[in-house]
């Protein structure tokens, strides 16, 4: 992996403009597992699959089975950082990473300190109520028990992107804009083989690094590809652009 790790930071180390596309596989680290995963507990908890029950009409349908899979599969209050987090919001305040675009829902990014972070799927950390739109925490909604409601009555709703729900188009533009003006993309934790991030990689012109630990759809089209952990990649290629700037 050494070479990998030594090409990748000579890339940073020329790059004026990098942006970084993460998916699941950025959080597993962190122990958030995937929500589409299935262990073999699952059919005796749940009778639907988990588009179905993430999906909104489902939470219209029946909010009381949504908040028991939400607050189970997607709630992780006690996950931190991990090394990948970390090396991102370093690579951004000392360069060359401008945006971090996330598939994620869980604010990781954010807690590791990264600025600039560009949700394309919402997160779990803001919640509002769908009828007086008073702003709840996360660590609020996990009190509740069964369906959270506001002081007024009614239903909080997560500012996640449901299933059926269209993309926020604030994030979209600005994803689509950051990626316009990179030069290298890094794209970290994800198959690539769903929309939007297949349409992202597919239409980027710039050099273009995958690490994933699985081959992806998109391998071929890649400059350079990594199958390793996201966090020792990024920490590693971080610690190796940092000498390279010292000479």
């Amino acid at each position: 992996m050494n070479t990998n790790l030594n090409t990748l930071a000579r890339m940073l180390h020329g790059s004026a403009f990098t942006v970084f596309f993460g998916g699941a596989g950025v959080s597993t680290e962190s122990g958030i597992p995937d929500f589409r995963s299935q262990d073999g507990l699952y059919r005796q908890q749940w009778k639907y699959p988990p588009e179905t029950i993430i999906s909104h009409s489902f939470w219209q349908r029946d909010p009381e089975e949504f908040y028991r899979f939400y607050k189970a599969k997607m709630l992780y209050p006690q996950a931190l950082p991990n090394k990948g987090h970390l090396a991102l919001a370093r690579l951004e305040k000392e360069g060359p990473l401008r945006a971090v675009i996330t598939q994620n829902i869980d604010g990781l990014h954010q807690q590791a300190g990264s600025t600039n972070v560009i949700e394309l799927h919402g997160t779990v950390k803001r919640n509002h109520c769908v009828r007086c739109k008073k702003a709840y925490t996360m660590e609020e909604v996990c009190a509740f028990p069964g369906v959270p409601r506001c002081s007024c009555g009614g239903i909080i709703k997560p500012d996640v992107v449901l299933y059926e729900e269209p993309l926020p188009a604030d994030a979209w533009e600005r994803a689509a804009d950051a990626c316009a003006r990179a030069d290298l993309m890094i794209v970290g934790g994800t198959s690539l083989t769903v929309y939007p991030a297949s349409l992202f990689v597919q239409e980027f012109r710039g050099t273009l690094v995958i690490i994933n630990r699985s081959p992806t759809g998109q391998d071929r089209r890649a400059d350079l590809v990594i199958n390793d952990s996201i966090g020792e990649v990024l920490s590693g290629a971080a610690d190796l652009l940092e000498a390279l700037r010292k000479g």
